[in-house]
């Protein structure tokens, strides 16, 4: 009896470590480009990066009817759009947008010392933005904006831009981002 127990008890542990593995949460990223590298290539996400030119500026400039000169500058000072996209596809990838990944953001947000900014509420259809900057002095170089995508209420979207924005260009960013953020990620 105890030599038929011994022969399966190889099996119980690799069954029990399977199971420790899948409730485990995984190991969380630590930067925010370690957190694009982490999603980027699963099933769901999708990334995106752009190194804005004038095209790029002047298409932006036109999505987001631009007419304060400081919404104009911010988008000239902007150089590099990161965009990274989940729509989920089954009950445990929702489970994923709802506690995984955004308090995977927020801790490695804490982590890398940005400062979190005041949420602005949803209008005009918008998905509500949580923001996020790292600065140098009284320069902003890096914001971060996640998010839900509008058409898709389970969803998540992370942008990092990265420039040299003066306080009244963040703050015309916040307002261009929600709805630049569907013609960024498409």
């Amino acid at each position: 009896m105890n030599l038929r127990l011994l022969r399966f008890w190889p099996l119980l542990v690799l069954l029990w470590l399977g199971a420790c593995r899948a409730a485990g949460p995984e190991k969380p990223a630590r930067t925010v480009a370690e957190f694009f590298s982490k999603y980027e290539g699963r099933s769901g996400f999708r990334a995106t990066t752009f190194q804005p030119d004038l095209l790029t500026r002047i298409l932006l400039g036109r999505l987001g009817n631009l007419t304060d000169a400081s919404a104009v500058q911010a988008l000239t000072n902007v150089r590099s759009i990161r965009a990274l996209t989940f729509a989920p596809t089954s009950a445990s990838s929702r489970d994923l947008t709802e506690r995984g990944l955004l308090n995977e953001v927020d801790g490695l947000l804490r982590n890398e010392r940005y400062e979190p900014l005041p949420t602005k509420d949803a209008s005009a259809g918008n998905a509500a933005y949580r923001y996020a900057v790292r600065r140098s002095g009284d320069k902003i170089k890096e914001v971060v904006a996640t998010g839900r995508q509008t058409d898709a209420p389970d969803s998540f979207i992370m942008l990092a831009i990265s420039g040299d924005f003066t306080q009244s260009q963040l703050e015309q960013l916040q307002k261009i981002l929600p709805g630049l953020s569907g013609e960024i990620t498409k």
